[in-house]
């Protein structure tokens, strides 16, 4: 396999170390090579995080600007912050309203990159389900409705049930299938 470059970014809090978690347990079960790093800003007060993940066999653990096949962000001005990070043709998934990702500037960059992007109020769902702290795992479910792989739907699934605290299990599988709900949604467009 080719490896993949993922960057996962937010602010401290919105458990972008959960998500990097679940990422690498599903490649690792899947056989492949997994190498991560995080770097923190003021990650306590909601200050930036960025994880990174290589899958395949690499020997660096950070991903170098303009590489990132995937980039996965919980908060809109990081996904501005780090779009450096992106691969030509590379992939954006962000927890955004509606049609205001990305602005018209920002657009006009993607489309000349020919990156894809995708949003989702990832924050929203999770709320509505009673799970605020979630929209991780609703992004992640959003994610996996597409089938794009590297990692896909039933084996992220499987290992949120298997690595998730058993008092938050329920809830965790509850929001990852709704964010798969409203992605599966969108395709039918």
């Amino acid at each position: 396999m080719e490896p993949v470059n993922i960057v996962i970014c937010g602010l401290g809090g919105q458990g972008i170390l959960f998500m990097s978690k679940v990422l690498a347990h599903t490649a690792l079960e899947k056989g492949l090579d997994v190498i991560g790093a995080e770097t923190h800003g003021m990650a306590q007060r909601g200050g930036s995080v960025i994880s990174h993940l290589r899958l395949g066999d690499l020997e660096s653990s950070l991903v170098r600007a303009g590489s990132a096949h995937l980039l996965f962000s919980l908060e809109v001005n990081e996904a501005y912050r780090n779009l450096s990070y992106l691969a030509r043709g590379g992939r954006m998934y962000v927890d955004a309203d509606g049609d205001s990702f990305p602005r018209d500037e920002v657009k006009a960059f993607l489309d000349g990159k020919d990156v894809l992007y995708r949003n989702l109020p990832a924050s929203r769902v999770a709320i509505e389900l009673g799970s605020p702290l979630s929209s991780n795992l609703a992004l992640l479910g959003y994610f996996s409705s597409f089938g794009e792989g590297p990692l896909f739907h039933d084996e992220l699934r499987q290992t949120i049930e298997k690595i998730s605290p058993e008092r938050f299990r329920e809830n965790n599988l509850k929001v990852f299938d709704a964010g798969s709900r409203w992605g599966k949604e969108r395709m039918e467009r």
